[in-house]
Formats: structure tokens, C-alpha cells, sequence
């Protein structure tokens, strides 16, 4: 019985020392999961998240472009001149002769005398003659007169707004346009005879024909009321101009003008 219980105390004694020798037991590590929150479902492994580099702001901000609109570019309008319905005028030639028609070669109505203070109340749209008001209207040189005022201020009166007195003669025809071959700028204008009555002239200095041109002159419309006896005029007409030439031709008589024929304007 004693060697039993030495025999036993012998066998605790190397179980003890080989327990004490070998290696440590290390418990196992649960796996890092993730819940899906979705019942009845094995939660999902993990991922790993990559990790983001973000670097730090500058502390001097960046310049910011900003885009201004360029201003609209100016254009350019030319001033007009205020109308007025009249101006104040005074005679300042010795006499002066008023007219029916805007030129030195219509008929004669009636003298001015100097320093007279006349009315105007309406101008031509290419030359320099000025309608004075009253109970017979016509018309005057500008340059012997002193105007209070701007004379293009007035209405543009002839052509269009204001009529020749009428003849009982009939109109001039065959009007012909031509240039000059070797000159382009020079135009002639002829048309036929309308012979006068003995007694109709109105004074042995009248002129037969009246012709009216608005012709081109350094960029310019000029009006020419030109005056003859016989049976063609001959004048100068350029290029140029913004508005087109044109032109017509009266027959003048003492009781008034016949007509108008308009002018078949040549091509330049």
C-alpha cells in the first residue's frame, strides 16, 4: 500500500513538470465583423477603408479671375439742330428782291427795302433761300439778310410742301440726260420747245426755262436751279453723295410755271 501511494505521488510529480515546460495556451482571437442591421443575415466581414491624403490649405487664398464686361463702344450721333416754327430777320441789302421760287431767276413778286423786319418760316433742303411769311409768301438770298437764329432750324418747306404757281402752258417734253464721254461728271440736259405767247414774258430779261437739279458736289447734295433761254444746260454732277441725283425742268411764263418734267437721271 505504501509503494501505491508513492507510485501515485511519483506520476503527479511528472505530469506537474512537464505541464510547467511546454508552451502557453493563448486564447483565440474573436474575427472583427460587421453588423449589416439586416435581420436573419450573417453579418459581413469588414473592409478595410483606404486612407485618404487631404492636403492643408494654403494660408495665402488664390487669386480670384473676375470678368468685367468691357463697355458697349460709343457711337457716334451727330447733334440735330432744335426745329422752330420762325425766326426774326432783317433786311440788310439796299433792296432785295422776293421771289416765288428759291433762285435769282423765278419770278419777281415784290421788293424789300433795307432794314425791313420780315418773318421766316421755311427753308429749301440744299441751298441757301429762306421763305419769308405774309400774305404773299416767298422767297430771299439768306446772305442779304440778318437772321436771329439758325436758318437750318427751319422746316424744310421746298420741295415737297410748297407748290410753284401753276401755268396754263403745257409741260416741256423729250427731256434727255447725257454724260460727258470723256468727262463722266458733266451731264447736259436737253429737251423740246415750248414757245411763249407775245406778251407772256414777264420782262424782256425773264428767263424761258426753269431746271431744278440736285446734284452731287464734294460729298454733297447741292440744289441749282438753273435758268435758261434755250434749250439745254450743262452742269457738273459726282459721285459720292449719299442720296441720288436728280432734277426736273419748268416752263416759266409771267402768270406762273408749267410742268414739272422729271429729269430721266443718266447713270454714272
Amino acid at each position: 500500500m505504501k509503494i501505491n501511494i508513492r507510485w501515485f505521488s511519483f506520476l503527479l510529480l511528472i505530469l506537474f513538470t512537464l505541464s510547467a515546460c511546454g508552451p502557453g495556451l493563448v486564447p483565440a482571437q474573436p474575427e472583427t465583423i460587421a453588423d449589416t442591421g439586416i435581420p436573419g443575415t450573417a453579418p459581413a466581414a469588414a473592409k478595410e477603408t483606404p486612407t485618404v491624403f487631404v492636403p492643408p490649405a494654403s494660408s495665402t487664398p488664390e487669386a480670384t479671375l473676375t470678368f468685367t464686361p468691357l463697355p458697349p463702344t460709343a457711337t457716334f450721333t451727330p447733334t440735330s439742330i432744335p426745329s422752330v416754327e420762325s425766326l426774326k430777320a432783317k433786311v440788310i441789302a439796299d433792296l432785295l428782291s422776293c421771289r416765288y421760287g428759291p433762285g435769282p431767276e423765278y419770278l419777281f413778286l415784290y421788293p424789300l427795302n433795307k432794314d425791313a423786319n420780315i418773318k421766316l418760316i421755311g427753308r429749301t433742303d440744299a441751298n441757301n433761300w429762306v421763305m419769308v411769311d405774309g400774305k404773299n409768301k416767298c422767297w430771299v438770298n439768306a446772305k442779304f439778310i440778318e437772321i436771329a437764329g439758325d436758318p437750318k432750324s427751319l422746316e424744310i418747306l421746298y420741295p415737297d410742301k410748297y407748290k410753284l404757281p401753276v401755268s396754263s402752258y403745257p409741260p416741256t417734253t423729250g427731256v434727255i440726260a447725257t454724260r460727258d464721254k470723256n468727262d463722266r461728271n458733266k451731264v447736259e440736259v436737253s429737251w423740246n420747245d415750248i414757245p411763249l405767247r407775245a406778251g407772256d414774258e414777264e420782262d424782256e430779261s425773264m428767263q424761258h426755262y426753269i431746271v431744278e437739279v440736285w446734284r452731287c458736289e464734294s460729298g454733297q447734295i447741292i440744289f441749282d436751279p438753273l435758268a435758261t433761254n434755250e434749250l439745254a444746260v450743262t452742269f457738273i454732277d459726282e459721285t459720292g453723295c449719299d442720296q441720288p441725283s436728280h432734277g426736273r425742268v419748268f416752263v416759266q411764263e409771267k402768270h406762273g410755271f408749267a410742268g414739272p418734267t422729271e429729269i430721266p437721271w443718266p447713270a454714272q
